[in-house]
């Protein structure tokens, strides 16, 4: 691609771009973004100063993902255990996501982005749902990089819901309950009309999922990095990528 460089070089960091395969790009890259207090802490900074140079972050790999034609890309914004941070905490998160979509929506619907969120968002402050609906409907017809935002969202309680809804159609005859399989079970998910991520990312050392996806990545691909979210940039994407291509996908059979 025209606009790509080949060649990044920082650190133990080096990404040859020559490597990645434009032919064989994961279709679904989910990102659990994590690091920004302890990227602020380390630094002397509030962790507020942490969450705003996320956003920055978030910026890029938007902007690389749709450069590159990813179809969609999965972001753990806010889980249902984040509101157990302190209040002053999760208000700023709640500001930041208005500010950043009151700013960014005119530049990622012109950018042909779709925004979709995953989670129960009737939760949030009156001015951020505004803010989402607004974003959902300007982009709705939009039909290039789907941007789907984890919003208090929480993959145990994705799949009591499930249940609970499955059931209901069972009580109410709809449903055989002899017929559930997967594929149904799947259409009762807030991501039922996105494909399972084929990569999963973590920033940030932790080695854990943090109840994110836990029925869409059965098979998915992890990628860890000790590099915290605000520091996640073009070439770590690209490294994730890259990396993920050199890999063998069974899904559990031989080859």
């Amino acid at each position: 691609m025209k606009s790509m460089k080949n060649f990044f070089s920082k650190g133990n960091n080096t990404v040859d771009e020559r490597g990645l395969d434009l032919n064989n790009l994961p279709k679904h890259i989910a990102i659990i973004m994590d690091g920004n207090g302890r990227w602020a802490k380390k630094r002397g900074l509030p962790r507020t100063a942490g969450h705003k140079a996320g956003v920055e972050a978030l910026r890029e790999i938007i902007k690389v993902s749709s450069e590159l034609g990813i179809q969609f890309l999965t972001l753990y914004a806010f889980s249902t255990e984040n509101w157990k941070r302190p209040t002053e905490e999760v208000s700023a998160l709640m500001q930041l996501l208005i500010y950043y979509l009151r700013k960014e929506i005119s530049e990622l619907h012109k950018n042909n982005v779709k925004i979709k969120t995953i989670g129960d968002i009737s939760r949030l402050p009156q001015a951020a749902q505004a803010e989402i609906y607004s974003a959902i409907e300007l982009t709705k017809n939009n039909d290039g990089l789907v941007v789907n935002i984890a919003l208090n969202y929480g993959a145990r309680d994705e799949i009591i819901n499930a249940v609970k809804n499955i059931c209901q159609e069972v009580k109410n005859d709809k449903i055989n309950i002899n017929e559930i399989n997967e594929d149904i079970f799947s259409k009762f998910l807030y991501t039922k009309e996105i494909p399972d991520p084929d990569l999963v990312i973590r920033p940030s050392g932790e080695l854990r999922i943090s109840n994110f996806l836990l029925w869409q990545i059965a098979y998915s691909e992890f990628w860890f990095s000790d590099i915290f979210w605000p520091d996640f940039d073009r070439k770590c994407l690209i490294k994730a990528i890259i990396d993920y291509q050199n890999r063998d996908r069974r899904f559990g059979g031989i080859k």
